[in-house]
C-alpha cells in the first residue's frame, strides 16, 4: 500500500479511511484536509476542480497520473518528485506528479 511505503520514509501520512467514513464525499475530504492542514495525495482528477472552485490557498494538492500502480513504485515516483517541493505545498500548490513531467500551479487558481 502507498500509505505504509510512505510512512515507511518518515511521512506523516493519514489514509481517509483513517479519519472519515469510507462513504465521505470529496467536499467532506477537502474540508477535513482543510482543517488538519493536510496535503491531500489523489489520483482523482475532481479534487482540482473542487479546490478550483473553493477559492481557497489551502489545502495543497498532489494529483498522481502514473501509468504505474504498484504501491511500491507509485511512493518512489512521489518522493522523487516531491522532496525537493515540501516548502510549495507548505506555500499552497497544486502539483501533478505525472510519468516523464512535474507541474506546479499556485493556489488559489486564478
Amino acid at each position: 500500500m502507498t500509505v505504509a511505503a510512505l510512512r515507511a520514509e518518515g511521512f506523516d501520512v493519514v489514509c481517509v479511511w483513517e479519519k472519515l467514513s469510507p462513504l465521505a464525499s470529496d467536499s467532506e475530504i477537502l474540508d477535513y484536509a482543510h482543517r488538519e492542514d493536510r496535503t491531500i495525495l489523489t489520483q482523482d482528477l475532481d479534487f482540482s476542480m473542487l479546490i478550483a472552485l473553493s477559492g481557497r490557498d489551502r489545502p495543497s494538492l498532489v494529483t498522481l497520473r502514473l501509468s504505474e500502480s504498484e504501491p511500491r513504485s507509485v511512493a518512489s515516483k512521489f518522493l522523487q518528485a516531491i522532496r525537493p517541493l515540501e516548502q510549495k505545498l507548505a506555500e499552497g500548490f497544486a502539483v501533478t506528479i505525472e510519468d516523464q513531467a512535474v507541474r506546479l500551479r499556485k493556489l488559489p487558481f486564478r
